[in-house]
C-alpha cells in the first residue's frame, strides 16, 4: 500500500504562477504545444468531492468524514469557468468535459450547463459538451442537464453484480439505480452514452463479460480502462492491471470481434466492433499501451489550476489571474505560452521504464506522491 499523501486545503498542489506574455497573442485555433500536439480537449472538474469511495481513486481510508475538502470560495464560479473555456475555445478546444469527483453534485450544474452550451467556436459551430458521472443521481438530473443543452454523458460503472458493485464504490451504493440512470440519460436523449468500467485484476474481471453481454446489442459503447497508477493513493500495484489485449481476448473467444479506426484523432480508445453487428466496445490502454503522442487534453481543477496531464504533480494557477485586472487577451496569452512549453508524456516514460529501453518512470524515487489525485481533476 502506498504511502498516505493528504494534500491541505488551503495549497492542494503545488502551482506556477502564469507568465503573462508581453506581446499579446491573438488566438489563433492553430496552438501547438512542444511536440506538435493541438490543443482540442478540456477537461473541467467542478467538485472535487464525491459520493462513492472507489478504491482505485478515492479510498476511504484517506477520503474519509475527516478529509478537508475544499471551501466554496475556493471553487471557481460558474462565470469564471465560463470566461476560461471561452478563451480555451479560442485556442483550439473543440470539446468540453464536465468531471469531478461527482460533478452532479455541485448545485445547480445545469445553469453551468446552459452557460458552456451557449459558446461557440470561432466558426459559429456548437461544442461537443458532455458529462462524465458515476450515475448516483442521473435519473433525477437528466432531463433537467439535456433541456440545458448537455449533449451526452458518460457513466462509470465497473460491474453488475450487485455484491461486487458496492464492494468496489464502497458506499453500499446499488447498482440497478446505476442502470435506472443510464435508462433514463438514454430516454432523454443524452446520447450516444458511454459507460466506462476500470478493471482491476482480482476484483471485478470476472464482469468483463457480463458486462459484454449486458450491453451487446445496444447503442451504448461499453469502454474497458486499465487500472492506473494515477494520484499517491489508491495503492496501484501493477500485477492488478489486466492489459485490454487481455480484455479482447476474453470477450472476442465468446463474442468476435473486429478493429476498427478511430472516431477522431487523439481519441483514447481502441474500438473493436462485434462481426455479428450488434455494437461495439473500447479499450483504453494508459498502462500498456501509451497513447501519449496524440493527448489533445487539457485539464482545469474545481480551484482553477490547469493541469497538462493526468499525472501532473503541478498545475498552473489560472484563478490568480481570472481574480486580478487581466484581461481576457492576456490570460488567453498566458494560457497559450503554458500549452506550447508542453512536454508531457509520462505514460509512454513509465512504459519505456517497463521495458528498460529509457530513463526512470516518472513515478520512481518519491515523484509518484507529489501526482494529482484523480478526484480533483477527474479521469
Amino acid at each position: 500500500m502506498a504511502e498516505k499523501v493528504i494534500p491541505l486545503a488551503d495549497n492542494r498542489y503545488a502551482a506556477a504562477l502564469p507568465r503573462i506574455p508581453l506581446t499579446a497573442m491573438r488566438p489563433n485555433g492553430l496552438l501547438g504545444d512542444a511536440l506538435g500536439r493541438p490543443l482540442r480537449d478540456l477537461r473541467i472538474s467542478v467538485t472535487d468531492r464525491c459520493n462513492f469511495r472507489c478504491s482505485y481513486c478515492m479510498p476511504k481510508e484517506v477520503f474519509d468524514k475527516h478529509y478537508d475538502f475544499l471551501p466554496q470560495t475556493s471553487l471557481l464560479s460558474f462565470e469564471e469557468i465560463t470566461r476560461t473555456a471561452r478563451l480555451f475555445v479560442a485556442h483550439g478546444v473543440r470539446k468540453i468535459r464536465l468531471t469531478g469527483g461527482e460533478p452532479l453534485l455541485r448545485k445547480n450544474l445545469e445553469v453551468l450547463v446552459a452557460m458552456l452550451a451557449a459558446l461557440r467556436t470561432p466558426n459559429g459551430d456548437a461544442l461537443d459538451l458532455t458529462l462524465t458521472t458515476n450515475g448516483s443521481v442521473l435519473a433525477r438530473k437528466a432531463q433537467a442537464l439535456k433541456d440545458a443543452g448537455l449533449k451526452r454523458v458518460t457513466v462509470s460503472l465497473d460491474a453488475l453484480d450487485d455484491a461486487i458493485f458496492r464492494r468496489m464504490n464502497d458506499a453500499d451504493f446499488p447498482v440497478a439505480e446505476v442502470l435506472a440512470g443510464i435508462e433514463e440519460a438514454q430516454r432523454v436523449g443524452l446520447g450516444p452514452i458511454k459507460v466506462n468500467m476500470v478493471v482491476k485484476r482480482g476484483t471485478n474481471d470476472g464482469q468483463i463479460l457480463a458486462m459484454a453481454r449486458h450491453f451487446k446489442g445496444t447503442p451504448i459503447v461499453l469502454r474497458f480502462i486499465e487500472y492506473m497508477d494515477v494520484g499517491a493513493t489508491n495503492g496501484w500495484r501493477m500485477d492488478e492491471v489486466l492489459p485490454s489485449a487481455e480484455v479482447v481476448a476474453r470477450i472476442h473467444a465468446a463474442h468476435p470481434l473486429e478493429a476498427i479506426e478511430a472516431n477522431v484523432s487523439g481519441e483514447t480508445a481502441e474500438r473493436w466492433r462485434y462481426l455479428d453487428g450488434s455494437g461495439e466496445i473500447g479499450v483504453i490502454s494508459s498502462v500498456t499501451q501509451a497513447f501519449c503522442q496524440d493527448c489533445n487534453r487539457a485539464r482545469l481543477s474545481t480551484e482553477g489550476k490547469l493541469f497538462l496531464c493526468l499525472f501532473a504533480s503541478q498545475g498552473h494557477d489560472l484563478r490568480a489571474l481570472l481574480r486580478a485586472s487581466y484581461s481576457d487577451e492576456q490570460i488567453a496569452g498566458a494560457i497559450g505560452l503554458i500549452w506550447q512549453a508542453r512536454t508531457d508524456r509520462y505514460s509512454e516514460l513509465r512504459s519505456a521504464a517497463a521495458a528498460g529501453e529509457g530513463p526512470d518512470s516518472p513515478g520512481a524515487s518519491g515523484a509518484r506522491e507529489r501526482r494529482v489525485e484523480m478526484h480533483y481533476i477527474g479521469g
